[in-house]
């Protein structure tokens, strides 16, 4: 691979590099007519998407979902890629499920990517398009929030709900900058880019836009979920709590009347009297009786 070259005119080589492994970055600098500080890109950890010119070269660091097992799809992948007229170098750390689906569709079909142009444009639109899957499963679960909230406890939702607003801000993380990157490559894309790739990349860019404003509705309505159950769980507590106010302002003339009758000293009425007891008892009743007329007309019952 070290000498790797087409073999006719009009082919396309497409090197895939882990930039992790050993070797990948002596590769680069002997293959690649790219400076020393664009290889620090495409080898670096420091992923937020970019996309900008060397030469006749391209240098794009894009962002696509997480489609490994047991992670989430808001930990977007980063791809690094060097695209010029007679090769396409990607570079990945974690595998990502877009190349392997271009791939897949060159080969099922027959059809696909025939320039550099062509495959850069293809990775782009796979790598954005996969996105929607994303947003539209988090809206469907919003929906499900939605109908169940009325008949969910309040405390059973919101840790969900808080987990959609962190994936929307995980998201927009990646996809705002992405969305100016691939605004830079409409502005200045290579000559041997066709228009049909420019074409392709207004459109890529035009369903990236659609994306964010569906994530801003989405991190909207997850707001105004979670409020709505905050509110309500904030109302419950406080009919709890004047239930509870209720039942004491009963109960404190009770106690202190019992407590009256408790003390232990001479003189007390009703000592010698067997009757004093239910006498007692009907005394409580009424003053409960009064304060249930008093509560009453004041709203407190």
């Amino acid at each position: 691979m070290q000498d790797w070259q087409p073999a006719h005119d009009g082919e396309v080589l497409w090197p895939h590099l882990d930039r992790t492994a050993d070797g990948a970055a002596d590769w680069m600098h002997s293959m690649l007519p790219a400076s020393e500080a664009t290889i620090d890109v495409l080898i670096s950890n420091e992923t937020r998407p970019r996309v900008f010119r060397e030469g006749d070269g391209l240098v794009g660091v894009l962002r696509g979902i997480n489609f490994n097992p047991g992670d989430e799809p808001e930990d977007m992948i980063a791809m690094q890629v060097w695209a010029e007229k007679t090769r396409v170098v990607k570079l990945r750390r974690r595998r990502l499920q877009t190349p392997r689906d271009v791939l897949a569709r060159r080969q099922e079909t027959g059809t696909g990517p025939k320039t550099a142009g062509d495959l850069a444009i293809a990775l782009t639109r796979e790598l954005v398009s996969k996105i929607n899957s994303a947003i539209a499963d988090m809206n469907d679960r919003i929906d499900e929030l939605e109908a169940d909230a009325a008949d969910a406890r309040p405390e059973d939702l919101l840790g969900e709900i808080g987990g959609i607003r962190r994936a929307c801000l995980a998201f927009k993380r990646y996809l705002s900058p992405q969305y100016d990157a691939l605004a830079q490559l409409q502005r200045d894309p290579p000559d041997w880019m066709s228009v049909s790739n420019r074409n392709t990349i207004r459109e890529t860019l035009d369903r990236l836009s659609r994306y964010l404003e569906d994530l801003d509705v989405s991190k909207e309505r997850a707001l105004v979920l979670q409020d709505d159950l905050n509110n309500r769980a904030a109302t419950e507590m406080n009919r709890t709590m004047f239930v509870f106010s209720i039942i004491a302002a009963i109960f404190l003339p009770l106690g202190f009347v019992t407590r009256l009758l408790g003390i232990n000293v001479g003189g007390m009425p009703g000592v010698n009297s067997a009757g004093a007891f239910w006498i007692t008892v009907l005394i409580l009743a009424v003053i409960v009786g009064i304060e249930f007329m008093l509560f009453k007309p004041m709203k407190w019952l």
